[in-house]
């Protein structure tokens, strides 16, 4: 593997701080690691300063880690030079010359001035803003995932940006809680320069006197320079880092670099320079205070905020124009329909007094409500569910709610938003006061009734249920029913590309060599229809697969599918009961259905007299009646062979009737026929 230059320099920069922990460093080579060491300071500081985003710098906590220890590294190569040689290199000794002025009184005050505003300042601001932030990024975490949920099921964001949202919160909230933990590193980093310097005068001073014959104050004065220089020249450093740290910890903005934040925030307000220019020259004026800085001062500032006002009030012009403009432009463009033509596949419109409902911040979980429907479905039919675009209508009434699909209403309901809906199971006998309505969603009687009565209806028996629950459950269902035309072939080949992932042979076999995109689609949405979960798709791609070379009628195939899921259609429809009530088919009947199958290209359809149609639905629905007073759900079963053209028969007169073959049955289930379809 080729090695790279970024990380050879990284290699080389911590194997130099290992190696000079152990080895002496010449002074000449300690004063270039020094001038690194200084530089590496600057480039944080300045690009902390000058980054828009938090993350631009998302591998600080490491550098802070990096330039602790590569510092820690360079005070010990210059203890041991100063208590070996006395002679830690041009840059400690200039340092202590230069910046303490050569004096040994006024070099100790600088240094502790620096250690002072460094841990009493800096460090400790820096790492309690560290620890707050890193536990309110960790708190908002939910709130904003939840956010970004409602943004993409609202269709305010796609799925592509939802993504890239959530991997920037997560870096977010990791690059914080670093954060705070590397805090410690440079706090750490001012309290060991500050025993390391108290050890090199000491030390210093030991070795003059003992090894090198100086009196006291000889030693003093030697030791005490390179002792303040090279605290100094570590500690300088340092306190830039630490800077840069506050610096990061407490950007807030991240739209614009920090330079320009803050003299926008300062001088972005003239009437406020005015005021302090008037203050500073009268202070000038009026107090003992120098008249001329002042007074220049003054007026420099008032003169500054007439010229930002004079800006402002031409920006304003000029944008005004522009827009008029811009506006007169539009007027005159011809319409662009583009943008209209698009349809939304789900939609749910409502008045403005449902609003509260979707409305985060007034408490509203209708949105979550809608997220979570979405989950429903998918688990529970195994489809993809479009993006369910929620709006307000102010056409609407106050309380009202339409579902589209398509863009044509569907279905609708009204709700009364500070109210609950109370629904009787059946066996209450005891009446509660209230208003009468219809469930939306069933169109089974109830009561709307108040939150006073909430708890008493509850008791008595009856099913209460809140306004957001009604409009989700009412929005399910409708779902439910038009699932099989939302599915699309985009949808159909997402849900094939995710078979592929781990099915790739058997994908490849069926598509397109056997059947194309819209045929399985065709065969999916057959099975939809129904209320059939398409969700084990392995086993009905293993099907088509296996009977797709015989025929490519997707009427055909959908039954081969469904007896393959005979697993599940006996646990949707029979789990739980010992003996199933069923209604069956006169063979006479399936007979004459079978005699009337014509087939074309297009497919087959049945050739039936009206009067012989009207007799078997007719007939039909007397058998359903039955077994509904008997308080059980009706079941039609039939030959397989029969069963798709009785669905189409009944289908447009009875609305959902479940019609399965007996090879769509488990052996295990217990049928009881308490009726039979007759004509």
């Amino acid at each position: 593997m080729k090695l790279k230059k970024n990380d050879l320099f990284v290699g080389i920069y911590l194997l130099t701080a290992i190696i000079s922990l152990f080895i002496s460093v010449p002074s000449g080579l300690l004063n270039v690691f020094l001038a690194i060491n200084m530089a590496i300071a600057m480039i944080v500081l300045f690009t902390s300063l000058y980054s828009k985003d938090v993350l631009d710098m998302q591998s600080f906590p490491t550098i802070l880690l990096f330039t602790t220890i590569f510092r820690i590294s360079l005070n010990v190569s210059s203890t041991k030079l100063i208590l070996k040689t006395g002679n830690p290199g041009k840059v400690v000794e200039a340092f202590g010359q230069f910046v303490g002025g050569n004096n040994m009184i006024i070099g100790f005050i600088v240094f502790l001035i620096l250690m002072i505003v460094q841990f009493m300042v800096i460090n400790k601001g820096t790492e309690r803003v560290s620890e707050v932030t890193a536990r309110f990024t960790l708190d908002a975490m939910p709130g904003k995932q939840m956010a970004i949920d409602a943004d993409l099921n609202t269709g305010a964001i796609t799925d592509k940006e939802a993504m890239e949202r959530r991997a920037k919160l997560q870096q977010e909230s990791s690059f914080f809680g670093a954060m705070d933990g590397a805090t410690k590193y440079v706090k750490g980093d001012a309290t060991a320069g500050l025993f390391i310097t108290v050890i090199n005068l000491v030390g210093g001073i030991a070795m003059g006197m003992l090894n090198g014959g100086m009196p006291i104050q000889e030693a003093l004065n030697k030791y005490a320079l390179l002792t303040i220089g090279d605290g100094l020249v570590s500690q300088i450093p340092s306190l830039m880092i630490s800077l840069a740290t506050g610096v990061i910890v407490t950007k807030a903005s991240k739209e614009t670099q920090l330079p320009d934040e803050l003299v926008g925030t300062l001088f972005n307000n003239g009437k406020v320079l005015k005021i302090v220019g008037i203050v500073l020259a009268g202070l000038g004026i009026v107090t003992p205070l120098p008249v001329v800085v002042f007074a220049l001062l003054g007026i420099a500032l008032f003169i500054a905020g007439n010229i930002i006002d004079k800006q402002k009030t031409v920006e304003s012009i000029e944008t005004e124009t522009e827009e008029s403009v811009a506006e007169a432009q539009e007027i005159r463009k011809p319409e662009n329909v583009i943008s209209l033509l698009q349809v939304d596949p789900i939609e749910l419109e409502f008045g403005y007094g449902i609003i509260p409902l979707a409305d985060v911040n007034q408490g509203g979980d209708l949105l979550d409500r809608v997220v979570m429907i979405r989950r429903q479905v998918a688990l529970e039919l195994g489809t993809v569910v479009p993006i369910i675009r929620l709006r307000d209508n102010i056409q609407l009434n106050p309380n009202q709610y339409i579902i589209k699909i398509k863009g044509i209403q569907v279905s609708e309901g009204e709700i009364l938003f500070d109210h609950y809906m109370a629904m009787n199971p059946g066996f209450v006998e005891e009446e509660i006061s209230g208003i009468p309505t219809f469930e939306p969603s069933f169109h089974l009687p109830a009561i709307w009734i108040t939150e006073n009565q909430r708890e008493r209806a509850e008791s008595l028996g009856y099913t209460v249920v809140d306004p957001p629950s009604i409009i989700a459950t009412h929005l399910t269902e409708v779902i439910k029913a038009h699932i099989a035309e939302l599915l699309t072939r985009q949808d159909t080949q997402t849900l094939i590309n995710n078979l592929k992932e781990n099915n790739s042979t058997l994908v490849d076999e069926l598509v397109p060599k056997l059947m194309s995109v819209g045929e399985i689609q065709k065969v999916l949405q057959n099975l939809l229809e129904e209320g059939i979960s398409i969700r084990d798709l392995l086993t009905i791609f293993e099907t088509l697969a296996d009977h797709a070379g015989n025929t490519r009628d997707t009427d055909i195939l959908t039954e081969y599918a469904r007896q393959s899921l005979k697993r599940a259609i006996s646990n949707k429809f029979f789990a739980g009961n010992d003996t199933n009530s069923v209604i069956t088919v006169d063979p006479s009947v399936e007979q004459e259905i079978m005699n009337s199958v014509k087939q074309t290209e297009q497919g087959a359809y049945l050739n039936l007299a009206p009067d012989r149609i009207k007799g078997i639905v007719e007939s039909t629905k007397e058998e359903i009646k039955k077994i509904e007073d008997m308080g059980r759900m009706p079941i039609v079963i039939t030959s397989p062979i029969v069963r798709i053209y009785f669905k189409r028969l009944t289908s447009d007169y009875i609305k959902d009737l479940v019609v399965i073959s007996y090879n769509e049955v488990e052996s295990d289930v217990e049928l009881q026929s308490v009726g039979m379809v007759t004509a």
